[in-house]
């Protein structure tokens, strides 16, 4: 599985609610069933107008599917190719 980020744009998703939240989390959820084993969600944080959301999949186009069957739109997908974090600078 490759690991995305995934921009996607939702005016005004900051200001909903834990419950609406939980909401949008159910129904990407149900897409997810659906095209399981081929995409997992892994977290999402959520800003003002968009989020971002973190993704094991097989390949983009299983992240253009569960944007189809959410509703919610992949408005950019980027592939992961590395991390680092401030232990980096220790190597």
């Amino acid at each position: 599985m490759r690991k995305f980020v995934i921009e996607r744009a939702l005016p005004g998703v900051g200001g909903l609610s834990n419950p609406e939240l939980g909401g949008a989390a159910r129904t990407s959820n149900g897409a997810l069933a659906e095209l399981a084993p081929k995409v997992q969600w892994i977290h999402s944080y959520v800003t003002a107008d968009k989020t971002f959301c973190i993704y094991l999949a097989e390949d983009e186009d299983a992240i253009h599917k569960h944007a189809e069957l959410s509703g919610f739109p992949a408005t950019i997908i980027t592939e992961v190719t590395g991390m680092m974090d401030p232990a980096t600078a220790r190597q």
